[in-house]
């Protein structure tokens, strides 16, 4: 019988792999949430099962044990009991609790991603030295690229670099330590990066809307009054959110996955140009009954100064392009993320990445009829 650890079941990753692992017969899967109290976590995990559809009388809850603590905190923030139950029969860790605001300081970056990563790596040597570690799976992010031009290999990133923002240069630190537990400890890790995660490719759905949605409202031009930055030939990596969780549990369970490196993303070759993807998004706002203003494209440079010129604007709209300048910048960059040795190993369970073309209009269809809400 598998035991799972997971961190990170509320966010858009873990609430997708945890239909995943309970689908796999006798699995026992404990979550890590962070909650005020017991009646808050009973809460909280009450509305995890309503997500994953989950009835009060479905058998498969007894299989789901909420654990209430705190991903970046040493031993998780639990009980001394907890935690002992955890390394007397855990055997599979997959770690996917992240902060993902761009704008946090750098130390409070650094205490999630940092902070987490030492946590998980205590907990993996504690469950090696046990003998009941199989495996661990870390997700991490294709943003630890940072600004590095060109394709980001499936390989360790040695070369100096800087950052966008403080979540990729903290996620980029706790890789560090990651690589090291890896080669040094040889702990049976393997290190996933997604790119831009989105919404399920069948149904669309997904916990929480993200970075993705805003950028659709950008490129639609419903915020922008039709305002474009040029951006050339740019591209917009994204990965449906069902391919991401299918292939880090996947990877759990085969342990010649550890000390490998797998890009989740479409690839260089696959991903969208902004200006492709623009279309795509005008003609799917539009069968929603969306406007789509009139398209003017501006240099990128003044497309970015729209925040500090928009005094005149009403309140909600100029909170709406207030964090502009973040995403400009994460856009501007002429970077892919190869993703060969992904590609490869999907090619070997008979697998294959669906098209974003087909994807496309069911994610974004579902974001225009459900809008903001959890679904």
């Amino acid at each position: 019988m598998n035991h799972y650890f997971l961190t990170g079941a509320s966010g858009a990753v873990g609430s997708a792999i945890v239909p995943m692992l309970l689908a796999k017969p006798g699995s026992i899967v404990r979550m890590l949430l962070r909650a005020d109290s017991a009646e808050h976590l009973a809460e909280r995990f009450e509305s995890l099962c309503a997500f994953w559809r989950l009835a009060p009388d479905d058998p498969a809850r007894a299989r789901l044990i909420p654990l209430r603590g705190d991903a970046a905190l040493p031993g998780f923030g639990l009980a001394a009991e907890a935690y002992e139950t955890l390394l007397a029969d855990t055997t599979h860790v997959i770690h996917c609790a992240a902060s993902v605001r761009m704008n946090d300081p750098l130390d409070a970056a650094r205490r999630s991603a940092v902070g987490s990563a030492l946590a998980i790596l205590d907990l993996a040597r504690r469950l090696a030295e046990n003998g009941v570690l199989e495996k661990v799976e870390f997700v991490s992010t294709v943003g630890i690229a940072g600004k590095r031009q060109g394709i980001l290999p499936e390989r360790w990133i040695d070369e100096s670099r800087s950052f966008h923002n403080t979540y990729e240069q903290s996620k980029a630190e706790a890789e560090a330590l990651v690589r090291k537990a890896i080669e040094d400890e040889h702990l049976p890790i393997t290190v996933h990066r997604p790119s831009m995660v989105i919404g399920d490719s069948r149904d669309g759905r997904i916990i929480h809307y993200q970075i993705f949605y805003y950028i659709c409202e950008i490129l639609s031009g419903s915020k922008t009054f039709g305002l474009y930055p040029d951006l050339g030939d740019v591209r917009l990596d994204i990965i449906p959110v069902d391919q991401v969780a299918a292939a880090i549990v996947a990877a759990s369970g085969e342990p010649a996955t550890a000390g490998r490196i797998f890009h989740l993303c479409s690839g260089p070759g696959t991903a969208p140009r902004l200006d492709e993807l623009k279309t795509i998004l005008r003609e799917i706002f539009s069968k929603h009954g969306r406007k789509t203003p009139r398209s003017i494209t501006l240099p990128a440079s003044w497309f970015s100064a729209l925040p500090r010129i928009a005094g005149w604007l009403l309140p909600s709209r100029r909170r709406a392009l207030s964090t502009l300048p973040i995403y400009m910048d994460y856009l501007a960059d002429q970077q892919g993320f190869g993703n060969d040795a992904y590609l490869d190993w999907l090619s070997q369970r008979g697998e294959a990445l669906p098209s974003p073309s087909a994807y496309l209009p069911v994610v974004v269809g579902r974001y225009l009829t459900r809008g903001t809400a959890k679904t």
